[in-house]
């Protein structure tokens, strides 16, 4: 990824085309779970993902699965 070779610690990609309104609720959720606590990224992935996941127009994993971390996950 360009982003990690340009000195980005992580980036956070999807590995398929994602609905806009679901990557927006996802990225939404991620920013407030990075911001609301001093865990790791992946631990406020993972958080996004489950409240995405628990959003009924977009429980199938086809919306919140295909987020990945590359680079530095901590």
């Amino acid at each position: 990824m360009l982003t990690v070779r340009a000195g980005a610690g992580s980036t956070l990609a999807s590995l398929w085309f994602v609905s806009d309104e679901a990557t927006s609720l996802l990225m939404s959720q991620f920013y407030q779970e990075l911001s609301r606590t001093q865990d790791t990224i992946t631990k406020a992935l993972r958080r996004a993902q489950m409240a995405v996941l628990h959003q009924q127009d977009f429980s199938h994993p086809y919306f919140w699965s295909a987020f990945v971390l590359v680079g530095n996950w901590l």
